[in-house]
């Protein structure tokens, strides 16, 4: 396969250091960009993640800086070329022309713009889909059920765009060279999507955060599963020629311009 993979800014926030290195990196901040993967070729064009909504940033702001973090630095900032219209634009791509978008985690700044991909079909994890409805603790620090899906997006899926939701098995396929399986250790509902790209096979997954999760085997602190972390790390390296951190900003300086594989 040749497909084209490029990534795209939508925001940045910074994070206390142990949420992105497990039980290290006390007493730091460090930068958090959400990047979202533009992925062309054999007809289709592939989006993994919409960023979070223009409505929905105070929202967020709201609880990581008011309530959460109790500090400015916590504040999501977008600029308008990373507002999701104008981040596709930048490389020339259209909402319209989106054909698949995959969403992982179920949170706001992941899917806060699917309303918007009325000609795509919306791909989501099945497992993570049955836990968002049926949770195990209905109470989770982890995952506010209003900032997973928030009521827009998720009345916007249940109705409207129903007949172009599918839902992911653990191992599953896209389009032919585009496959995803199942990580947890973020979220029940993160996975990771592979690619067969002109550069080689390329894997991004919110289950890591930066690189050096994959590349040093440092698992992030802000999870759910050491044990799906070492196994998803584990099956990433073995099957990748390229990562892509979706929070990583470093990302643009592995790969100059935001070009994976062209």
């Amino acid at each position: 396969m040749d497909y084209k993979v490029n990534v795209l800014s939508v925001g940045r926030t910074m994070v206390p250091g142990p949420e992105i290195f497990w039980m290290d990196k006390f007493g730091e901040w460090l930068p958090l960009n959400f990047n979202i993967v533009v992925i062309q070729g054999q007809g289709n064009t592939i989006l993994v993640n919409t960023g979070p909504s223009k409505e929905m940033i105070p929202t967020l702001n709201e609880l990581w800086v008011d309530k959460i973090f109790n500090t400015e630095k916590a504040r999501l900032k977008v600029s308008e070329d990373e507002h999701i219209e104008n981040a596709l634009a930048s490389i020339g791509v259209n909402i319209e022309d989106v054909d698949y978008v995959v969403v992982t985690p179920f949170q706001s700044y992941a899917i806060g713009n699917i309303n918007l991909f009325s000609n795509a079909t919306i791909c989501l994890s099945k497992k993570g889909w049955i836990n968002f409805h049926a949770p195990k603790w209905k109470e989770h620090p982890h995952d506010v059920r209003d900032f997973c899906i928030p009521e827009e997006n998720l009345i916007y899926l249940e109705t409207e765009a129903w007949d172009r939701v599918k839902l992911l098995e653990d191992e599953d396929e896209i389009v032919d060279g585009v496959t995803t399986f199942w990580t947890g250790t973020h979220h029940r509902h993160s996975v990771a999507i592979k690619i067969e790209s002109s550069a080689g096979t390329v894997v991004t997954s919110d289950s890591f955060f930066y690189f050096e999760n994959i590349e040093d085997r440092y698992p992030i602190g802000i999870m759910e599963s050491m044990e799906e972390a070492l196994e998803a790390y584990d099956r990433i390296k073995k099957e990748s020629d390229l990562i892509i951190p979706l929070y990583d900003p470093k990302v643009y300086e592995r790969y100059p311009n935001g070009v994976v594989a062209d």
